[in-house]
């Protein structure tokens, strides 16, 4: 599609809020009874645009990858979630007024708060959970008028600083961020209590009884996890290779704000790709390295910048800015599926993880941020797990999630091995002599070294061993730990996982801001221009009246287009042809189809781009023929060169 969006036509977040509810894109779920903060219904359009966008991530990842979909529960037992850490960790901070009882996330009211005394005015956007229906002007009302303080030059570096690293910050010092710079209450100026740990996981109970404690899954990414070795049997253990899956999770946000951004129920689509930890090297590595990116890399966030480094991917690994090259890949295929769907690639980033904001078993971990109305959106996180998902559930289950591989030649290798005195080891500890053997034989080989090292030095070791009541002592009369050398033929390995994991929700709407514009002659004409691939409906059939001869042809160009697989729609209405295109280039309907009376004379039919408005004349085998093309990815010029230029109707 040729775009004639004016480069220099400021955004209208209201006039695309208006268009979005007016045509039911998506609304406030349980609308009628108030709504509920962060939860949203889809409409027509936002359905058919979702799907679109689903579909495609389908064929370019699944389909091209040759890729493992699965499709597993959203309920998740508590065992499993306290395994991988969710239980402990999933958290984000927030702080509450003690006096209104209002809820603050932490880093989201620093950020608001410091990036609006930049602009010079504090404004408090969706930020009391406890307001479920209220838009951005309602609580602007609530805002106390404040006087405008030119900052001096100290403190402005000072904020733009923070403001770099604010994906970074621990509780700690989030509190001593609010407390420095005396952040508020945004609506009454009331003092906030330190930030504390909320758990954002949906806690429910499954089955009558209440007593297995469940949740709504906060991912998707356990079940891919969990049936790794149903997967490695599927693919007749060849290594490497990756699982798929698309569905709902749910997140119990502090704060939801800013639509579609931050809910609490939401799409994901997630990757699980498994690969031997000593070999990351891709085999397609090549047809991506040549890709420019623009990169936000850890040293310069730290440094409290940030400015882009622009980089082939191919040099983004070899420099090691980027871990290995199956990381390389896949942020290379994300960037490829984003700009394929309508994102604007020069509003695009790839932000890595900070060193405290990565998690503690990531090798390296980027973001793929959109740019909008908002700000920077994280909208694809593509990290490398390592082994850790694979090595504590195996451990918790006792089942082993590993690959085993047989060896050319056999190798000769040194390990920490444990021996027990089983004589004496079982009577000392009874009942719990399980749980202490399983928590030794768990150990990784450098926990196993620093165990050993201590029950040389002392004589023995001292552990907290969960299920286990106080601490255990175990003595070197019950158990050795000592370095071994053993040959092996078979190579047995746990494989390390790249996740590129996707929010579709956040993708969707950032496609919706980076499309939207208005026609210069008039404001009011609002369209959005979605790349014919996503488009909720690809065609608009218009008869010119309601003259009972355009009727069957109308029926046929329908009739003919679903054949093909395309979407279409007729608009017979009264209201003048140029009206009812006005209003499918707000849907974002690219293509229009009009009938007239030189369709009955000989069949000919128009063609009408939406974002150029040019059009174009030929029979309707040929017509179609270019709109297939056009919606396969095919440019309006390419599609419709031999189609005649037509100018006999103007709107």
């Amino acid at each position: 599609m040729s775009s004639v969006r004016p480069a220099d036509q400021a955004f209208n977040r209201e006039a695309i809020e208006a268009v979005l509810k007016r045509r039911f894109f998506y609304g406030p779920a349980f609308d009628i009874y108030g709504g509920v903060s962060g939860l949203y219904d889809y409409g027509p359009p936002g359905c058919a645009l979702q799907a679109n966008i689903v579909d495609t991530w389908r064929k370019h990842f699944v389909l091209e990858e040759d890729m493992l979909e699965v499709d597993t529960t959203m309920l998740t037992p508590h065992e499993v979630l306290k395994t991988s850490g969710h239980v402990d960790k999933f958290a984000d901070w927030m702080c509450k007024d003690p006096a209104t009882g209002e809820i603050f996330r932490a880093d989201h009211l620093v950020e608001e708060v410091l990036e609006s005394r930049l602009k010079g005015n504090l404004e408090a956007r969706g930020l009391n959970i406890d307001a479920p229906k209220e838009d951005d002007k309602k609580r602007k009302k609530k805002v106390k008028e404040i006087k405008v303080v030119k900052l001096e030059d100290e403190v402005v570096e000072e904020y733009e600083t923070i403001l770099a690293k604010i994906d970074g910050y621990s509780g700690e010092e989030l509190g001593e961020i609010i407390e420095k710079y005396n952040i508020t209450n945004p609506g009454s100026g009331g003092k906030l209590h330190p930030p504390v740990a909320f758990n954002l996981m949906f806690e429910t109970a499954i089955g009558p009884s209440g007593q297995l404690k469940g949740y709504l899954r906060p991912e998707t990414a356990q079940g891919q996890f969990l049936n790794f070795s149903k997967l490695l049997d599927f693919n007749n253990l060849k290594m490497p290779f990756a699982s798929a899956s698309i569905g709902k999770s749910f997140r119990n946000e502090i704060s939801p704000r800013s639509g579609l951004l931050r809910v609490r129920e939401f799409l994901m689509a997630e990757i699980e790709h498994f690969v031997d930890p000593k070999d990351k090297r891709h085999k397609r590595f090549k047809e991506v390295s040549d890709l420019k990116l623009r990169f936000l890399p850890k040293d310069v966030q730290a440094a409290g910048k940030t400015d882009i480094t622009e980089a082939t991917i191919g040099d983004a690994v070899s420099s090691g800015m980027v871990d290995n090259e199956t990381l390389g890949y896949f942020l290379g295929r994300v960037f490829l599926f984003l700009t394929k769907i309508g994102v604007n690639p020069e509003r695009l980033r790839f932000r890595q993880h900070m060193a405290n904001e990565m998690a503690h078993y990531a090798a390296d971990c980027w973001d793929a941020e959109l740019h909008s109305s908002y700000g920077w959106i994280e909208c694809v996180g593509t990290a490398d797990r390592s082994a850790y998902d694979l090595t504590v559930h195996a451990a918790r289950t006792k089942e082993k999630l590993v690959v085993r591989e047989t060896l050319e030649e056999p190798i000769t290798v040194e390990a920490f091995e444990v021996d027990f005195d089983k004589k004496k080891f079982g009577p000392k500890f009874r009942k719990d002599a399980p749980k202490i053997e399983n928590f030794l034989t768990t150990r990784n080989q450098c926990e196993l070294e620093n165990l050993g090292d201590e029950l040389t030095k002392d004589g023995k070791i001292v552990v907290d061993i969960d299920g286990v009541e106080g601490k255990v002592e175990i003595d070197s009369s019950l158990i050795s730990i000592e370095k071994k050398t053993k040959t092996e033929h078979i190579r047995e390995y746990t494989p390390n996982v790249i996740e590129p994991s996707f929010g579709i929700g956040r993708i969707l709407y950032c496609i919706l801001e980076h499309s939207f514009w208005t026609r210069p002659e008039d404001s009011a004409r609002g369209v959005l221009s979605f790349k014919p691939l996503v488009a909720p409906t690809k065609v608009l059939v218009v008869p010119l009246s309601s003259n009972e001869a355009f009727a069957p042809i109308t029926q046929d160009v329908i009739s003919s287009l679903r054949k093909l697989g395309i979407s279409s729609k007729a608009d017979d209405s009264s209201v003048s042809i140029g009206k009812r295109y006005s209003r499918n280039d707000e849907l974002g309907t690219p293509f229009g189809v009009t009938i007239d009376f030189q369709t009955v004379k000989d069949g000919s039919i128009t063609l009408r781009e939406r974002d150029s408005t040019k059009q174009v004349r030929g029979s309707q085998k040929d017509v179609l023929a270019a709109i297939q093309a056009m919606v396969n990815g095919t440019s309006w010029e390419e599609g419709t060169k031999d189609l005649n230029v037509f100018e006999g109707q103007q709107e």
